[in-house]
């Protein structure tokens, strides 16, 4: 089932608590709390101003909605976010503000929801998005939106982007602090509500998929965990080596929260390295 990027080096001499602090984000950041806080009421004072085209469903689940932000163009790019949180915690609404550097440039924004794990297996999840993207692609004109889709997400939703790049809608990708290959993520205390199959880990995992070959940002913060940079760099690493485009861009300094300020900001870096991916 292993690969020979699956898993850091010495990773089976490590302690439980090595293993679980490896992707544990939220202690690992002293100012966590009050930077989520910041955020979320920075995109409540966005989703308020942006009443037009919320929580329109694309499924029948409760968190199968979609918040769209459409630019005055139709057929401008729209990038859409897929808000992380490991799978198992977060909602849109919380990031609506990552529609902000989009809209500046012009283009639109999309955020979909998801079930979150327990209530969804992992495969229920990536599924989700195919269809949120199914969705949008059928409905997205309708609403101002028909522009090529660039797929963005942080954390888990760095994954979740990675995968997404493969629907046939989607143009390019930036894949944010993600998880790239699932295989230690079952070693931790993540797994207790995600309860990865094996079958999951080698279908689910990007590193192990055939290679996209569209443009992909691979990025992570320079503050970042170890192991979330590690993975950035193989999943670009076996991207780079299958001529697959996109660049990698750490973004020096950020930490896990801090990366969002860089593709929320109207100057930031990666709203910048999303609208070169289309050039």
């Amino acid at each position: 089932m292993s690969t020979p990027y699956a898993l850091a080096e010495g990773w089976a001499s490590w302690s439980q608590k090595q293993r679980d602090d490896a992707y544990n984000n939220t202690d690992m950041v002293a100012d966590s709390a009050q930077q989520v806080s910041a955020r979320n009421a920075l995109s409540a004072e966005f989703r308020a101003a942006h009443i037009g085209h919320l929580d329109l469903p694309y499924g029948e689940a409760e968190r199968e909605r979609w918040d769209l932000f459409p630019g005055a163009d139709p057929a401008a790019p729209c990038l859409v976010f897929i808000h992380g949180g490991y799978w198992q915690r977060n909602r849109r609404e919380d990031f609506a503000i990552l529609a902000q550097g989009a809209k500046a440039m012009g283009w639109s924004a999309a955020l979909p929801g998801y079930t979150l794990a327990p209530e969804a297996s992992l495969t229920g999840i990536t599924w989700q998005i195919s269809r949120a993207l199914d969705w949008l692609a059928a409905n997205g004109p309708a609403h101002g939106i028909a522009g090529p889709v660039v797929v963005s997400g942080w954390s888990a939703g760095g994954h979740l982007a990675a995968l997404a790049a493969e629907h046939p809608s989607v143009t390019a990708a930036v894949a944010m602090s993600g998880v790239f290959e699932l295989a230690p993520i079952r070693d931790t205390y993540l797994d207790e509500k995600l309860r990865l199959t094996d079958q999951e880990i080698a279908d689910l995992s990007p590193i192990r998929r055939p290679v996209v070959q569209k443009p992909i940002a691979v990025t992570y913060g320079g503050a970042e965990l170890p192991e979330l940079r590690r993975q950035s760099r193989v999943f670009h690493r076996i991207r780079a080596e299958a001529q697959a485009p996109g660049p990698l861009i750490p973004i020096p300094g950020a930490d896990h929260f801090r990366m969002l300020e860089s593709l929320w900001n109207v100057d930031g870096a990666l709203t910048r390295a999303a609208a070169e991916l289309l050039r």
